[in-house]
């Protein structure tokens, strides 16, 4: 029997005892990996249930419930799926544990940020402060919401760019994007404007834009015009305020002003631009 006979034989005999148990371990696991995810995106999808009343929100929430789980179920699954295989090859996992143990507690005493950070990101899983698809600020650091695990968030800003934050580093979650946004802005008229036309043409701007099928959906109350805010060196303030759907704010308020300048440009409504007078003494 040559070297090649031999080597088939004993392959023949290792698999025949243990890699028939190994394959069934791993298709187990890949079996359950999938069946999991499928049973707890059905779970999730009937349990949860958002208390703002809007669907977009509830499905957000999901959403990331499913992302996190998820994520730890198939950890879990492939843990126990490996220590299963190292044992059938004759690895005795037993010190293997024990010496998971002694590094986790010599790891313990560095991990303590860690910990905090796992903690703090339960906290806002069961609060829902924010989910996946809403638009955060953490601390000044602002963009959408990518991803959430346990330990920290993903978030991406205008410019491209990836934030990681851990979840223990943050101290206040501004969300700009749950239950319903609002268009808060102010805009500047010359001195000279008849304030009665000026809040008249705001408010029909607001209404007609509103009624629009373009933008009906996006709008839940027209931007109107609010109050004189201030009176500035070269203008009057004005404040005007509409509420919209979650994440749609900014996008009705670039186009709000820029039917309000065209409406403006036709009443003779005079938007200043900063000015300075010079006054000359005479010698």
């Amino acid at each position: 029997m040559d070297w090649g006979e031999a080597a088939f034989s004993f392959f023949l005999a290792w698999f025949s005892e243990h890699g028939i148990t190994v394959a069934l371990i791993l298709v187990g696991a890949l079996v359950l990996h999938y069946i999991g995810g499928f049973f707890i995106h059905r779970a999730i999808r009937n349990v949860v249930r958002e208390g703002d009343g809007s669907p977009a929100s509830e499905e957000k929430r999901e959403d990331t419930l499913i992302q996190v789980v998820d994520g730890v179920v198939h950890v879990l699954i492939w843990v126990v799926a490996t220590m299963m295989v190292l044992s059938e090859l004759g690895v005795a996992i037993g010190p293997l544990l024990a010496a998971a143990g002694i590094a986790g507690v010599a790891v313990g005493f560095g991990g303590q940020y860690l910990i905090r950070d796992v903690i703090t990101g339960l906290f806002i899983l069961l609060e829902n402060q924010y989910r996946v698809g809403d638009v955060v600020c953490f601390d000044g650091t602002c963009g959408s919401v990518e991803h959430i695990s346990l330990r920290m968030t993903t978030l991406r800003d205008l410019d491209g760019t990836v934030h990681h934050v851990p979840h223990g580093e943050v101290k206040k979650v501004s969300n700009l994007t749950k239950g319903f946004a609002r268009v808060n802005m102010v805009i500047g008229v010359s001195y000279d404007a008849d304030i009665e036309q000026v809040t008249r043409v705001v408010n029909e701007v607001g209404e007609a834009m509103a009624q629009d099928p373009a933008w009906s959906d996006d709008i839940i109350s027209p931007p109107k015009f609010l109050r004189i805010d201030n009176f500035g060196d070269s203008s009057v303030d004005i404040r005007v305020l509409g509420d919209t759907q979650p994440s749609k704010q900014w996008d009705v308020a670039g186009e709000y002003r820029k039917r309000l300048k065209v409406a403006f440009d036709k009443e003779g409504i005079e938007i200043p631009f900063p000015q300075r007078v010079l006054h000359q003494t005479k010698r």
